[in-house]
């Protein structure tokens, strides 16, 4: 057992100690308690803009706070869009076009009874933006900023209409502002900063915070009194439960510890199934890729043959196989079905002797190995069941010559270093990240990753890629509002960025979950993000 899963056990057995697990009669009689092991090894931070990736947005951001718009996830049949939330209305400004309007929801309340205006908003953009801010933190600036890069203006019309703004004409702002949550400043000024705030956290969420404890639990109530009331949530309590072992993820589960899971390893699967759980899954924007550093010096992956062949060197049907068929093989950074797709000249594939090939012309072969090192986590959001997947790559990219090492690191300290970029003395000699990717907007898929303004800490361009054309097309679709034009303009982007293999791709998740069979009502989105206001634990 290693020191991860120890401190994870020691810590679901304390939850178990406290009585985290026993739902009450009273509970049972309603919604009931849902109980979630997440793979990651803490409570993400409840300051606002959660850390640990993506679950760490699903369950402690959407649940406590929400932004000025959502998407509408309870339904499973298409990618979900940006919706109304916070605020009623957003369009492009009439007068300049550099800025978006949303026009905010009237008689919405913080948990701590305090109002939600234009002031919340503006003050919440400023603790992420303005450094001079009483409220900064530089916390959430590092966990967000990269989400909002195109962030610049913001200015207050009225107690309910706020305009935020951009260098330019951008169509993408609506992606961006939907990780903008939005936290109480009253409870912020009452409980001294943020330090006392993230120990009890007000937001306008469907779901209220009862308790917090580090690396053991969090628990959420529901929010009687939400605005949306086709989303007051059902549920009595939600439990979130720090669980990095698949396979103890399993155990909580089939003992009733626990009774919804995230990510239940594949050779599970057929015992889940057999006492009788659900399995949930759903393709959805996603990929599982190593992000390759370019930039710098000493570094073999700037030369594209090399990118190349290690795309080739990858046997995609034989990984989906290991993963029990929950997967798809990755050609790139969208599914081949997406209208970003287009038609790249290079195809991504198994093709282990034009890998050989490729890797001959770059000057590597049996006499001058290429050997490089790739930064990996044991769990963490979305990165599947990334040590067996992790080493089935190492094998592969073997036989075609190449010496794969690792540096195994906790999920948050990689996402550490993503912030920091691949120059910073923190890297050393690490070529590569494997962090998963939710691409569900032209935003998320590609801007964020190659554009050349994207570089950490303001964006998550680790790879260091500043390429002209590129930048060009990024630039034409970010100021192009009419969607077909710019899916063409997105289509040309993903087959310059595949030409280039710019990264490395494998595979595509399929969003695999455990649920007993008394949880009811969850519909699972395609989509990183899930709703959890219409579940119930049935009794």
């Amino acid at each position: 057992m290693n020191d991860l899963t120890r401190r994870n056990t020691l810590g679901l057995g304390a939850a178990l100690a406290a009585g985290a697990f026993a739902p009450s009669s009273a509970q049972a009689a309603s919604g009931g308690e849902l109980r979630i092991g997440m793979t990651l090894a803490d409570i993400p931070t409840a300051r606002g803009a959660p850390d640990q990736g993506g679950e760490g947005i699903r369950w402690m951001g959407f649940t406590i706070f929400d932004s000025l718009v959502y998407w509408n996830l309870n339904q499973e049949q298409s990618i979900p869009e940006i919706v109304p939330a916070l605020a009623e209305r957003y369009y492009p400004s009439p007068e300049d076009p550099k800025e978006w309007i949303f026009e905010l929801r009237r008689g919405v309340k913080f948990h701590d009874g305090s109002p939600f205006n234009a002031d919340a908003v503006i003050w919440n953009i400023e603790k992420l933006l303005k450094r001079d801010a009483p409220q900064y933190d530089p916390q959430q600036n590092m966990t967000l900023s990269f989400r909002i890069p195109s962030v610049r203006t913001w200015r207050k019309i009225d107690d309910f209409k706020v305009a935020i703004g951009s260098m330019a004409p951008d169509a993408s702002m609506p992606d961006q502002v939907v990780f903008l949550h939005i936290s109480s400043p009253a409870q912020w000024q009452k409980l001294g900063g943020w330090d006392g705030f993230s120990r009890q956290p007000s937001g306008t969420g469907p779901f209220r915070v009862q308790e917090i404890v580090p690396r053991q639990r969090a628990v959420l109530v529901r929010n009687d009194d939400y605005w949306d009331q086709s989303r007051r949530p059902k549920l009595d309590r939600l439990l979130l439960l720090p669980i990095p072992d698949a396979n103890i993820r399993v155990a909580a589960l089939l003992t009733n510890q626990v009774n919804f899971i995230e990510a239940p390893p594949p050779d599970g699967i057929p015992r889940l199934r057999s006492a009788g759980m659900v399995i949930k899954t759903n393709p959805y924007p996603h990929v599982w890729p190593y992000i390759l550093r370019q930039s710098g010096e000493n570094t073999p992956l700037s030369d594209v043959r090399v990118r190349q062949a290690l795309n080739l060197a990858i046997n995609r049907e034989e990984m989906v196989e290991l993963l029990g068929g929950m997967a798809e093989p990755a050609r790139g950074m969208v599914l081949p079905d997406s209208p970003w797709f287009g038609n790249p000249k290079f195809e991504v594939r198994y093709d282990p002797a034009a890998a050989r090939r490729l890797l001959a012309e770059a000057g590597y072969g049996p006499g001058n190995p290429l050997r490089v090192r790739f930064m990996i986590s044991a769990s963490g959001s979305g990165q599947m069941q990334p040590l067996p997947m992790n080493e089935f790559v190492q094998q592969n990219l073997r036989e075609v010559g190449v010496d794969l090492s690792f540096e195994v690191v906790e999920w948050n300290a990689m996402r550490g270093q993503r912030s920091k970029g691949p120059l910073d003395p923190s890297a050393r000699s690490v070529h590569a990240l494997n962090n998963s990717m939710g691409t569900s907007t032209p935003f998320d898929a590609f801007a964020r990753h190659f554009s050349c303004e994207a570089a950490p800490p303001r964006g998550m361009n680790w790879a260091g890629v500043c390429d002209e054309k590129l930048q060009t097309l990024l630039d034409q679709a970010s100021s192009t509002f009419d969607t077909a034009e710019r899916d063409k303009i997105v289509a040309r982007i993903h087959e310059h960025v595949v030409d280039n293999a710019y990264w490395l791709w494998v595979v595509h998740d399929v969003n695999p979950r455990a649920l007993r069979p008394e949880v009811r009502g969850f519909s699972q989105a395609k989509s990183w993000y899930q709703d959890l206001t219409q579940v119930y634990v049935q009794r």
